[in-house]
Order: structure tokens, then C-alpha cells, then sequence
């Protein structure tokens, strides 16, 4: 038996709690949302998701070239830092309780992110509202911020979300 659009099985007998995000109306504009734990950076991570991507940027994949770069190293793939922000997102936010991803905008990277470093993120839902053409959804706005270990901003954007609403018994 199925809640209806989640997915997943109501509960028959003890009590069941199963890992979810959070529905429309649980979402809070202002709050501060820390996704834990952090994801710390690897070569390997770098290789394999720039070659998957064909992303032929030295940047990413030439160690000596990128010795002699600004940053004196390879640099992570800008779309995996933000692939990772995203992910980060999933298991406090968005998990069971998205209908779809609407879109993304102000995307930034203002410092880049290395082998090595641990990324965290955090959202911050910016607008909510009802969806006019959808019955039992709304749209959310989230500022995700990606920082390393140190604390500095190497990314952000904005995304946009279609939610479910919370479903009634």
C-alpha cells in the first residue's frame, strides 16, 4: 500500500519512520539548513566525473600543465562541486518530498576547490508559494552555499523546486 505519491509503504504494526525530506509546509523561508556530513574531494572524484562528462579541461586532468596555472594545481570540476552542493541537499530536504527540479540560476564559484578539500553546504529557502496550476504542490526557492573545510564560499546557486504538500490522512 502506498502513501499516494511518495512511494513508500504506510506502516502496518510497530511504529516505522522512514528517512524523508521535508514537505511544502515544513520548509521555513530564513532557516538555515546544515547538511551533514561534509564531502571531502578526490583526485579520483575529479578523474572519473570529468572523463564521464567529457570534459577535456586540463584544468581537471593535467597535473603538470596546471602546475604552472594561477592556482599552481588541478582545480575540482565546477559541475561536481555543485552536483555534490545539490546532493548534500537530498537527505534533509528533498528526499521522498520533490515532485521535480524547476530550474537553477546564480550559479558561482568564487574560489575554486581542490584534492582534498571537504565541502559542506547549507540552503537557505529564500520564497515559497502555492503552485496555481499544480493542486497539492508548491514552488520553493533555495540558496544552497557550498565552503571548504575552512570555511570559504567556493560555490553557490539558487535552485528552484516543485514540492509535494504534506498529504492528509
Amino acid at each position: 500500500m502506498s502513501d499516494g505519491h511518495a512511494g513508500y509503504p504506510k506502516a502496518r504494526g510497530p511504529e516505522v519512520v522512514t528517512q524523508r525530506g521535508l514537505y511544502y509546509e515544513e520548509l521555513q523561508v530564513k532557516v538555515l539548513y546544515q547538511h551533514r556530513p561534509g564531502r571531502t574531494m578526490t583526485e579520483t572524484d575529479n578523474v572519473l566525473f570529468t572523463t564521464m562528462t567529457m570534459n577535456t579541461q586540463a584544468l581537471h586532468l593535467d597535473a603538470a600543465w596546471s602546475a604552472e596555472q594561477p592556482f599552481g594545481q588541478r582545480i575540482m570540476n565546477s559541475m561536481f562541486t555543485l552536483a555534490t552542493m545539490v546532493g548534500q541537499s537530498v537527505a534533509q530536504l528533498t528526499q521522498g518530498t520533490i515532485v521535480a527540479q524547476l530550474g537553477m540560476s546564480d550559479i558561482s564559484f568564487p574560489h575554486p576547490l581542490f584534492h582534498g578539500d571537504t565541502l559542506y553546504t547549507e540552503t537557505v529557502v529564500t520564497a515559497k508559494r502555492l503552485s496555481a496550476s499544480r493542486p497539492g504542490q508548491g514552488i520553493v526557492v533555495m540558496e544552497h552555499t557550498g565552503r571548504n573545510q575552512n570555511g570559504v564560499v567556493v560555490g553557490k546557486a539558487s535552485r528552484t523546486a516543485l514540492f509535494w504538500l504534506k498529504p492528509h490522512d
